[in-house]
């Protein structure tokens, strides 16, 4: 007869199982007593047989742990691990945004920082970075309408940063879409309140100051919470139809500049050159001015002077005046004079040489006064002793130079 079949044994299973149907499901309550019991262990509880505090049997708090005790540790531990996890970092250069049930409560800066999870919840912006845009990509951005109802092209490109992160995130949706159509918009402004020839010459700086101080008025205006650092205007030229007509007109007033600066380089180099030779001009004449009139002084003086010495000795003056007149005159001859009375010596001279005037002439006796004489061809000196001019008015008159000298 099989282990399993109808009216055979029940405790005959092969494997060792035993079919008890008299035993049920475990009691509840004795689940939770020893789930309880475990706790209490965990916390410290000890179940104890004979020897109790109170000579009852039992555990250190008796058959059931204070549930009160249990639900404050369980509670701090919990309100632990929430405060630990609202702890986060915010990197230098960025600020946070903490929002409180969805709406912004503060702006926090650089460093650690905390919020309450759950409750509140932050958003990290960078506020130092410089970012970029441009405009001018397509045509329809590019081209403008200027002042004279000319067309140009123009492109430029914006560089911004956040300068408040709370306006940034919730002032506008999208903030770079703002700030390119509000740059668009002070672009097409600033260039229809101007001509072209100023646009394309020498207004581009200008021009591009002027459209950052408008955007960034608009963006204000809006609290968009971003800051233009640089408005460059990259180019601005003629549309493609008529670009060759304007690089001509270009062309001539670029030579039209270069041409008045090369004048004014030549008037710079000229009329200082006749300004110095004008003046060295007139301080000649006034140096000739000079010179002349004190020559002139000085003759009057020295013809008073001699005037004075004339009429002291008149018979002296006139016999000195001569020879100071016969002597500038023999200076200028070539001519020699030699007196060869009383000797018999054999005169060798060399004229060539004397000529040049590098020998001295031979010294002889002169007439019968017993006047000597030296000369010195090129600088002729006379050095005449007679006894007729041994007076004291004489020897000073010998001493002051003759008229002829003097000029």
């Amino acid at each position: 007869m099989a282990w399993n079949e109808p009216g055979g044994p029940k405790n005959n299973d092969p494997w060792g199982n035993k079919n008890n149907n008299d035993q049920g499901p475990p009691d509840l309550d004795e689940v939770i007593k020893n789930l309880n019991d475990k706790i209490a262990k965990l916390f410290g509880g000890v179940k104890k047989g004979g020897s109790g505090d109170s000579g009852s049997g039992g555990n250190r708090f008796g058959n059931n742990p204070p549930p009160t005790y249990l639900f404050v540790i369980v509670a701090v531990i919990a309100i632990g691990l929430w405060a630990l996890s609202g702890i986060f970092t915010v990197d230098q250069g960025k600020k946070a945004v903490v929002l409180q049930f969805g709406e912004a409560y503060k702006t926090v800066d650089a460093g650690l920082q905390w919020y309450a999870p759950g409750i509140q919840s932050y958003q990290i912006v960078d506020v130092s970075a410089s970012r970029s845009l441009s405009i001018g990509a397509n045509q329809h951005e590019a081209h403008m309408l200027t002042k004279d109802e000319n067309i140009v092209e123009i492109k430029v490109a914006v560089q911004y940063k956040v300068s408040d992160a709370e306006h940034f995130l919730f002032n506008v949706r999208d903030p770079g879409l703002v700030l390119r159509q509000v740059s668009e918009s002070a672009v097409r402004e600033i260039v229809g309140k101007n001509i072209m020839d100023f646009i394309l010459t020498e207004g581009r700086s200008q021009i591009a100051a002027k459209i950052g101080v408008l955007a960034q008025e608009i963006l204000d205006r809006y609290k968009a919470g971003l800051l233009i650092t640089r408005f460059t205007l990259q180019s601005a030229k003629a549309p493609l139809q008529v670009q060759d007509a304007f690089e001509d007109v270009n062309a001539a007033r670029e030579d039209k500049e270069r041409y008045i600066n090369e004048a004014q380089a030549y008037s710079n180099d000229v009329i200082p050159k006749a300004r110095g030779a004008a003046a060295r001009q007139v301080a000649g004449a006034q140096a000739y001015n000079g010179r002349v009139t004190a020559e002139a002084e000085g003759e009057t003086s020295r013809f008073l002077s001699v005037l004075t010495e004339y009429e002291k000795a008149p018979e002296v003056t006139r016999d000195r005046l001569y020879l100071d007149a016969m002597e500038y005159v023999y200076s200028k001859t070539s001519k020699v004079l030699i007196d060869t009375k009383g000797s018999n010596n054999l005169l060798y001279l060399p004229l060539d040489k004397m000529m040049r005037g590098s020998i001295n002439m031979p010294s002889g006796s002169m007439g019968e006064a017993g006047e000597t004489g030296n000369y010195q061809k090129g600088n002729q000196q006379s050095d005449y002793r007679s006894s007729k001019f041994s007076t004291n008015s004489s020897d000073s008159s010998r001493a002051r130079p003759s008229i002829r000298e003097r000029r």
